[in-house]
């Protein structure tokens, strides 16, 4: 990310790979699945290879298949204990908007990214169909669950610009911490919130978290349009993802946004083989919604020299720990020759500017 004209690279960091039967490879560390080290092992190799993000896929589903990985560490904690294992890479964690206070998400990737010196972001993302696990309310419809999460994105927003940036005024002679006028109650009113706030966290470096979201229908599109800054899309070739991105950018105006294609990835020595193995163990064929490389590293960099119609990738490694093994030990070295040490949040590094206090603005 030192360079905006690069294109960027992210890895999403799902268990032991998105591949359902990848737990049950040698090399899995299944058994380490839930322990810090598994997670700051790989997540601090991407980070000292040049990887820019790591996305961390959350959901309230359960799974219930018994051949399946069950269970999962809930991203945003995943993502506030890598902090310290990282030095450089944007930490992104999908929280779901359903069933969850805005409040309570808006604070912890905050936190997030006061303790990164700003690399923090959100992936927003809605999940259907569990109400049984909450009793709180009845289900929804597609409509109204993006709606909810413009609201919720919303309340975010203004929580984050509740304090001005220059609020904490620390005055030992008065014995004042902060400047009451300048800590702002945002008085939010929708069909599906009501927050009074303001944040319990003062204005982070960042200003505003980058905010993410993966377009997988007409809805979240629409939302990617209005307020994301990072917008992860699927296509099954390249063209396609060429014609979506920019649609998406034409409807998003003039906001800055970067688009990034997913990219199902596995490496190895045999990849085929690997990925015939993995099959074989799930009893059908792999299937997706995107784009997949099954091969060698150098093929995986030639693709990456082709996708100049994008911001950057995502690789949804198969099978996490030896196709990432792979990235950094072959990939990253040529696509990043150099990774100069980082300052600077992520919208530094991506050239976006820090965003304007609303309340401060309103005086």
């Amino acid at each position: 990310m030192s360079d905006s004209s690069e294109l960027l690279l992210a890895v999403d960091f799902a268990g032991t790979g998105i591949h359902p039967s990848s737990w049950r490879r040698d090399d899995s560390r299944a058994e380490e699945l839930f322990t810090p080290r598994y997670w700051a092992d790989l997540v601090g190799a991407a980070d000292r290879a040049g990887v820019d993000f790591a996305f961390f896929s959350d959901t309230f589903g359960v799974v219930s298949d018994a051949t399946t990985v069950r269970g999962r560490l809930e991203a945003v904690g995943l993502a506030a204990r890598l902090t310290t294992a990282t030095t450089r890479i944007g930490l992104i964690p999908t929280a779901t908007v359903t069933h969850t206070e805005p409040f309570h998400l808006a604070k912890a990737i905050q936190t997030i990214d006061h303790t990164t010196f700003g690399r923090a972001g959100w992936e927003v993302a809605v999940t259907p169909g569990v109400v049984e696990l909450f009793g709180r309310k009845n289900d929804q419809d597609t409509a109204s669950l993006w709606a909810e999460a413009h609201e919720a994105a919303e309340v975010a927003a203004r929580l984050w610009d509740s304090w001005e940036d220059d609020a904490e005024i620390r005055d030992v002679a008065t014995g004042r911490f902060i400047d009451r006028d300048k800590v702002h109650y945002i008085d939010f009113v929708g069909e599906y919130f009501s927050v009074k706030g303001s944040s319990i966290v003062p204005r982070s470096p960042q200003g505003q978290p980058l905010v993410a979201v993966t377009v997988t229908s007409a809805d979240s599109f629409g939302f990617a349009a209005q307020r994301a800054d990072l917008v992860r899309i699927r296509a099954t070739d390249l063209a396609a993802a060429f014609e979506l991105a920019g649609r998406i950018r034409a409807a998003a105006g003039d906001r800055p946004i970067f688009v990034l294609l997913d990219v199902d990835v596995l490496l190895g020595d045999d990849a085929a083989a690997d990925l015939a193995q993995l099959e074989a163990w799930a009893g059908e064929p792999y299937r997706s919604d995107t784009l997949v490389h099954v091969g060698t590293s150098e093929d995986l960099i030639e693709l990456l020299g082709d996708a100049k119609g994008v911001d950057g990738v995502t690789l949804r490694p198969l099978a996490l720990p030896s196709t990432l093994r792979h990235l950094v030990e072959n990939v990253l070295p040529v696509v990043r020759a150099e990774v100069a040490p980082t300052t600077g949040t992520l919208r530094d590094r991506l050239g976006l500017p820090r965003p304007a206090n609303r309340f401060a603005a309103a005086h």
